[in-house]
């Protein structure tokens, strides 16, 4: 079957940062092997994504179609939604190829994969969460596939929803097939964020009330072999010449060892290159530290989202306040640049923990200052996401109800604490600007 793999748009316009879809090509290559003919277009990269979408629907004439939607809006306290733009290419698509078997997957469709199948009945079916075995076996048999891990698919008017797989041994991982799409595209793209992932695991330990990757991965950790992971980021690095690498794992840093295990791969075999990926507070040493600013880290992310120990407790972090200012007081001694993001207005906020949350923001750059490698402080409202612990609390609270839409842009943000974040950018924006500018006045 000819197969053309897409990712839907993910991002707002080409002036955003965008990334590899290491999803859909790591699908394409597995297709590939099953002896399936495929091509692959990343819609993100288009300056006219929906001409570019119709020029390769005409001229590769897919029989089957692979969608992803990797995300349904940009968050970052944005209203705007992707769910337009990626109905928008379904229907194209649709109508130009209306024989075509349409399949969508990605991070965005497995949070809603009942609703989008309902709203769009263009689409024939839909997979959630991870798609290495069931995407071949739905094409196998995709005029009456049997019941297979994550399938969506259409039984009369209602649409059935298997669970999701996530036991996919990560020993059998084989990586992305780059010759199908070139990582030399997505070189100097970006301000900021590298645009080549590397998956060095799968799962979430870790139970955070806003989070939905325990979901779509799973709670066991299953970690690729360290040798295999740095095979990986050897051959892109001398092959295509990238230099630095983001790691997509959901925490980086667990379980101890592994990353550890990457980074001494990394300089046994004196490779020049760079990389980032969230890590894990409470996971960090002084020692580890150090070898991962060896072996390449060029930025430490945190996202510790609790400004105050009631909010860390409220967001089930596991964490204490002191275990984050001990880490930070390890990376701070570092020439590795560090960005922390933080949620802002959790419930039960009070006036207490918003004057704690403004000392917590002045300790952090308290512990930067002498060496300025605080790169900025990200903060935002929790994006209420369906299945969540915040989504149950905002019911129970009233913050939101029956008629509340979620598959569009929905925070929690109730009174009388709405407009906290605004005190508190305003706060780490002088702090950042004085720090960097080595202006030295204090910031009331």
């Amino acid at each position: 079957m000819r197969v053309l793999m897409i990712q839907t748009p993910s991002v707002e316009d080409l002036s955003q940062e965008r990334v590899y879809p290491i999803g859909i090509v790591l699908l394409a290559g597995c297709l590939q092997g099953y002896g399936h003919e495929v091509s692959i277009l990343d819609m993100n990269l288009e300056k006219d994504p929906y001409g570019a979408l119709k020029e390769k629907l005409l001229t590769f004439h897919p029989e089957g179609i692979g969608l992803s939607l990797r995300n349904i809006d940009p968050l970052g306290n944005k209203t705007s939604s992707l769910i337009s733009p990626f109905i928008v290419t379904v229907r194209l698509i649709a109508a130009v190829l209306p024989q075509a078997w349409l399949i969508v997957g990605g991070t965005g469709f497995s949070l809603f994969p009942e609703r989008l199948m309902r709203e769009v009945p263009e689409l024939d079916y839909g997979i959630v969460g991870e798609a290495e075995v069931t995407f071949p076996a739905l094409l196998r048999s995709i005029d009456n596939p049997p019941p297979m891990p994550g399938l969506c698919r259409r039984e009369g008017l209602k649409v059935h929803v298997s669970p999701p797989a996530t036991n996919f041994d990560m020993a059998n991982y084989v990586p992305a097939n780059r010759l199908l799409l070139d990582p030399e595209l997505y070189k100097g793209i970006n301000n900021y964020v590298p645009t080549i992932g590397i998956e060095a695991k799968r799962g979430c330990a870790f139970n955070c009330a806003y989070c939905v990757y325990p979901q779509l991965q799973g709670t066991r950790l299953r970690c690729r072999p360290t040798t295999a992971v740095v095979d990986e980021m050897e051959l892109l690095h001398k092959d295509y010449g990238i230099e630095s690498f983001h790691f997509t794992d959901p925490v980086l840093n667990a379980p101890r060892g592994h990353l550890e295990g990457i980074c001494e791969e990394i300089l046994r075999r004196k490779l020049k290159i760079r990389w980032d990926g969230f890590m894990r507070e409470d996971q960090l040493t002084e020692k580890n530290v150090a070898m991962f600013e060896r072996a390449g880290c060029e930025c430490f992310s945190f996202s510790p989202d609790g400004l105050c120990q009631e909010s860390l407790d409220v967001l089930g972090k596991n964490l204490s306040e002191a275990q984050i200012l001990k880490a930070a007081s390890f990376v701070a001694q570092t020439d590795v640049v560090s960005v922390y993001h933080f949620m802002v207005n959790v419930p039960g906020e009070t006036e207490k923990t918003c004057e704690k949350s403004i000392q917590f923001v002045e300790k952090l750059y308290e512990l930067h200052s002498k060496k300025k490698n605080l790169g900025t402080i990200i903060l935002n409202n929790i994006r209420i996401l369906p299945g969540t612990a915040i989504e149950s609390m905002a019911r129970a609270q009233g913050v939101i109800d029956a008629e509340t839409d979620l598959l569009y842009p929905t925070y929690y943000n109730p009174k009388p604490f709405n407009t906290f974040r605004y005190k508190l950018e305003t706060l780490q924006q002088c702090r950042n600007v004085f720090m960097w500018q080595e202006v030295r006045r204090e910031v009331k």
